[in-house]
């Protein structure tokens, strides 16, 4: 989650000669300095949010050197402000999540690569693939194709990553075209150190404004001069990137002792590759490898004149491609064969065709080629028996466990104001029958997850009301939509609200104001309760929705779980139609929480009154049929062993976890639960009355006990 980097952001002062040590967003940071960038923006997604974070922490720094920073208010937005680079020497840089911020980004991409810079203009991608991704299973390497925009893939150490920063923008010069930086997870948050270089004032900057404005018709896409820049991709551009990633040595090659096969990797894989020779025993402690290996810190385009010069004296080679389809390797066997090289070419028929590359996937494929190829040289037998020997230990392991290790899907935190919400939504279903519920991005999400199990569909980030477009006039019932705050301003308010008005749509839509967009890390937006001081609130959802024509608006406080519900059954019976708005208000709690938490912690230090206030459940009272549970699914509400020797069911209990929402008690109010839930303050320097009063109770509660 989003936490301030005022301590770290000191090391992006650090000079040439230095040391940097740190995590590896934190050094792209510093490399974009040394880089001499005018201008960045971005849009903020795991796993390049802190990136955002960064930047923002470190404004003072980026005023100093002139740099602009802006956080946008979409990927689409931040794509835009690459246009600086077209007619411009400045250099710019622009940061989201990808794929699905590279598809909301894509037309200005489109037109920015069809164009082509003159500064230079790099794009840094969180690239979300794999076993902890949150998005969809696609690659970047597909629309750099299609748009002709040079790919990066930087092996995942900080020498590596501040290098291809750098040398990114000189690519995009050399060859007039943006360039793709793609960080994997493990990159971003790679730890490690670099020799550092002075931080670079840019030449055009904030202290040095351009002073004439240009104009080339050859830049505007529109016929012919759209078929000219085809022309120049194909006939300037390509060959000159082409020449410049040979020359500059942007791939890496790594002899080993067998020369008749090797290893292809991109660079972003080279760690795991690494890692899985070392289990082999085909690799040493510090990397040094027994294959041959070639390493594409460049991923697109394939420069042929290296592939060649590294398959042409091999037998065979194995690339390592995560993810399908497999567009490296079909190119490698293209390069070759029209070269008339014989060398194999081992990619998917030893690895997975889809899926992420996981050290055992390495492994596995690294044995199977070996064992198809068995290289002159090699002692095969211990190789063998090592591959063997690791799939009976997790074979063993699996066994020890002895049934399937559990899930554990993803949640909303203890005392998230969505909870409530979709406690209310089921309760209002239970009224009125199953509603059509169409799901947004966000951590409203969570709520398709068990206990609510409410939303049908999910199809985009703000995009929760547009997807009830086709549905919802072939429904008996009205549909309920479900949009964030963050979605509203990024996509929803356009593609959404706007759209349902224009069209008279007679549906639901449910608001969830928490103030930040909490999925990423409770980055600011421009409705946040927290905007800093240069940046005062200034804007209103709730005016939006006026401003657009949107009639039937209510807002209610998301911990109102009986308003709540009554509110949803007014807007599901209610015989006025258009676009019904429910704002559901609640801070994130754990933005919350960062705030409150210092506040009366100091408080306490200064021996003041502090009051917290917890909840909990009367085990005499609990009927042990858990149906808070199955409403609420908040962490902190949990189970124990009933105390009565004559009940065997357990008892619901509230954990020390507990936050003081009060949606357990709101839920057993709202629901008709048993009565079993209390309200408890916990006063922390209590004054000389309130200590006297405390024994006056605990002696009457004692002689009545008794």
């Amino acid at each position: 989650m989003e936490r301030s980097f005022a301590a770290e952001v000191r090391s992006l002062r650090l000079a040439g000669g230095q040391t940097f040590h740190g995590e590896g967003i934190l050094a792209v940071t510093k490399a974009l300095l040394q880089s001499g960038v005018s201008y960045i923006g971005g849009y903020q997604g795991a796993p390049v949010s802190h990136l955002i974070d960064v930047l923002g922490d470190a404004r003072e720094l980026l005023q100093e050197l002139g740099v602009y920073f802006e956080a946008n208010a979409s990927e689409a937005g931040a794509a835009a402000m690459l246009a600086a680079s077209i007619h411009y020497p400045v250099r710019g840089a622009v940061t989201w999540k990808s794929t699905v911020g590279t598809n909301v980004a894509s037309d200005a991409l489109s037109n920015l690569a069809s164009a082509g810079v003159t500064g230079g203009a790099l794009i840094i991608l969180g690239e979300d693939y794999g076993e902890g991704s949150s998005i969809i299973q696609e690659r970047t390497h597909a629309f750099a194709m299609k748009s002709q925009i040079w790919l990066m893939d930087p092996r995942p150490n900080l020498g590596s990553i501040v290098d291809a920063v750098e040398r990114s923008f000189e690519l995009s010069e050399a060859s007039s075209t943006p360039v793709m930086l793609q960080l994997r997870i493990r990159a971003c948050h790679v730890h490690g150190h670099f020799e550092c270089k002075d931080n670079r004032a840019p030449a055009v900057s904030l202290r040095q404004p351009i002073e004439q404005a240009a104009f080339d018709y050859g830049r505007i896409n529109l016929p012919p001069s759209i078929y000219q820049h085809e022309r120049q991709k194909v006939e300037q551009r390509w060959p000159a990137a082409l020449r410049f990633i040979r020359e500059a040595g942007l791939n890496e090659r790594f002899d080993g002792e067998l020369g008749d096969v090797g290893l292809i990797v991109p660079g972003g894989l080279y760690n795991g590759l690494i890692r899985g020779l070392q289990q082999l025993g085909l690799a040493d402690a510090f990397g040094q490898s027994k294959l041959p290996i070639y390493v594409l810190n460049v991923v697109y385009p394939l420069v042929p004149d290296e592939l060649l010069d590294f398959c042409r004296d091999k037998q065979a080679v194995l690339l390592v491609e995560e993810g399908q389809p497999n567009y490296i390797e079909d190119a490698i066997h293209a390069v070759l064969r029209k070269a008339g090289v014989a060398t194999r070419v081992h990619g998917k028929n030893v690895f997975p065709m889809a899926g992420e590359y996981t050290g055992d996937v390495v492994l596995e494929g690294l044995a199977r080629f070996l064992e198809l190829e068995t290289p002159a040289g090699l002692a095969l037998t211990p190789v063998t028996a090592r591959a063997r020997a690791l799939r009976e230990h997790k074979a063993q392991a699996g066994s020890a466990i002895g049934a399937p290790v559990p899930t554990r899907p993803p949640g909303f935190c203890i005392g998230c104001p969505e909870r409530p919400v979709f406690s209310a939504i089921k309760q209002m279903q239970q009224k009125l029958g199953q509603v059509h519920v169409n799901a947004d991005i966000g951590c409203h999400t969570f709520g398709s997850l068990p206990p609510f199990n409410v939303g049908s569909t999910v199809l985009g980030y703000g995009l929760g009301l547009a997807s009830s477009s086709g549905v919802g006039p072939l429904m008996a019932n009205r549909t309920v939509s479900i949009m964030g705050d963050g979605g509203f301003w990024h996509n929803g308010f356009t593609s959404g609200v706007v759209n349902a008005v224009y069209n008279g749509q007679d549906s639901v839509l449910v608001i969830l104001q928490n103030g930040y967009t909490s999925a990423t890390g409770t980055q600011a937006i421009p409705s946040s309760p927290s905007q800093p001081a240069a940046k005062p609130l200034t804007l209103d959802i709730e005016k939006a929705l006026r401003g657009v024509g949107v009639q039937w608006i209510r807002k209610v406080g998301s911990y109102q779980v009986e308003e709540m519900v009554k509110v949803l059954e007014e807007a599901m019976s209610t015989e006025e139609g258009g676009l019904k708005v429910i704002i559901a208000d609640g801070e994130c709690q754990l933005e919350r929480q960062r705030r409150i938490k210092p506040k009366l912690a100091e408080q306490l230090q200064r021996g003041e009154r502090v009051v917290r206030t917890r909840f909990g459940i009367d085990d005499d009272v609990c009927t042990g049929d858990h149906s808070c549970i199955r409403l609420s699914g908040c962490p902190s509400l949990t189970i124990k062993p009933n105390p009565s020797p004559l009940r065997t069911d357990p008892v619901a209990a509230v954990n020390t976890g507990c936050v003081g929402c009060g949606l357990c008690g709101e839920n057993a109010h709202a629901a008709v639960l048993c009565p079993s839930f209390y309200k408890a303050e916990v006063v922390q320097n209590p004054g000389a009355f309130e200590r006297f009063m405390a024994r006056v109770r605990g002696a009457l509660i004692e002689r009545l006990a008794a």
